[in-house]
Parts: structure tokens; C-alpha cells; sequence
């Protein structure tokens, strides 16, 4: 699949068959973690596979007010993405271990889909128990979660801005040429 296919295809999948995911996918979507740029090349992320069921229904019980939690019971994994603060850097007041987070896990979330996978970006929760639960040392921040397996779902198309919205031609609100 070619990446814009990939792009085009994305969805964020909320439902997921118990079917497992080999092992050389789970790879494949770890290397395109890897492979990911990052701010100085600082490489400030790490990747907590969970793949053990009651480990996963525990992690859902501390989301159990985010209304996607049912992942939890049936996806085979679930990627949790920490980084390191200090292994990144602050320019102009921008933290930018959140920008490399954001490029890995778009990364995986983009080979994940070339390979027939489904994720869900999970953003909302409270970090403190998953990183107990997880043994996350104190100096990593919990930045993410997705779930990884085959989707059970194929969610339509979610509008999107048109592009004069977005686009815009050597200044803020000048039509694209």
C-alpha cells in the first residue's frame, strides 16, 4: 500500500476481531517507530507493547471514564508511548517530546493501517496509574495509547476541511495560488 492510500484508508477503529496480529506485523509497525524523526534526532520515545489480557482489562479500568474503554476487552495489543522530556528539548516554550510522539505514533498508526490493522489515538487519561501499572519510571511521560489488531469495524469517512480552509498562499488567508 502506498502511503497516501494509507492516509486515505486511516480510521480510527474502535472494535477489534480477537484474531492475533503475527508477530512480524507488530514488528513492522515497531520499525516504523523507530525509523521516526524527532526533534535534534533525540529519539526521546519509547514503546510499551502490552499484549497479556489481564494487563489490558487493568489499563482499561484505569480509562474508565473514556468512552472507548471496550477496546481494552478484545484489541490483541495496546501501544503505550512514553517519552523523556529531558531526552528531548524546549525551544520558544515548545516542549517538543509532544511533536515526537505525535510523529512516531503517526508512524505506526500509518503502517499499521498498510498492513490491515486498525489503532485508535487514546489521549484521554490519567497518567499516574497507568505508569504504576506499567512500572513507568518517574522521569517518562505517558504521552499515548492505541490499540493494535483487526479492526471488527470499517467506520465511514469523517468530513474534512476543504482545502481553502487550511491552505493558505504566502500569508494567513491568501487563496492558494
Amino acid at each position: 500500500m502506498e502511503v497516501m492510500e494509507a492516509i486515505q484508508k486511516r480510521r480510527s477503529i474502535r472494535a477489534y476481531r480477537s484474531e492475533p496480529v503475527p508477530r512480524e506485523a507488530l514488528l513492522q509497525v515497531l520499525e516504523a517507530v523507530r525509523l521516526a524523526p524527532s526533534w535534534k534526532d533525540k529519539q526521546c520515545w519509547s514503546v510499551i507493547v502490552v499484549s497479556d489480557r489481564g494487563q489490558m482489562q487493568a489499563l482499561g479500568e484505569r480509562l474508565r471514564w473514556n468512552p472507548g474503554r471496550e477496546v481494552f476487552d478484545t484489541a490483541p495489543h495496546f501501544l503505550v508511548f512514553t517519552a523523556d522530556p529531558a531526552r528531548s528539548g524546549v525551544r520558544d516554550d515548545k516542549p517538543y517530546y509532544m511533536t515526537d510522539i505525535g510523529i512516531a505514533m503517526e508512524n505506526a498508526v500509518l503502517a499499521a493501517t498498510s498492513l490491515g490493522l486498525g489503532t485508535c489515538w487514546v489521549g484521554a487519561f490519567t497518567e499516574a496509574p497507568i505508569k504504576e501499572l506499567l512500572g513507568i519510571p518517574e522521569e517518562q511521560r505517558v504521552v499515548a495509547l492505541t490499540p493494535l489488531g483487526y479492526p471488527a469495524e470499517s467506520p465511514d469517512t469523517r468530513p474534512r476541511k476543504a482545502m481553502e480552509e487550511l491552505a493558505f498562499g504566502g500569508g494567513w488567508g491568501t487563496p492558494l495560488a
